[in-house]
């Protein structure tokens, strides 16, 4: 009876484990975890926090002037 039970606890365990590691492998970005991430430029990244207003056109205008002059 004891064993029983533990068999059922294991296989529980199991069925949700897969269920996670299904959930994660679905909702990952970019499809495979193998992919290498993408190398982006760095002004493009500026380019984009500034169009979400993360940062001033000021601060953009810096980060551009210290860009370009390295």
């Amino acid at each position: 009876m004891v064993f029983g039970g533990l068999w059922m606890l294991v296989f529980w365990m199991v069925v949700i484990l897969l269920v996670v590691w299904g959930i994660k492998k679905v909702t990952e970005r970019g499809g495979s975890a193998s992919k290498p991430p993408e190398k982006r430029d760095p002004l493009d990244i500026a380019k984009e926090r500034y169009v979400k207003g993360d940062i001033s056109r000021e601060q953009f205008e810096q980060i551009k002037k210290d860009l370009h002059g390295s």
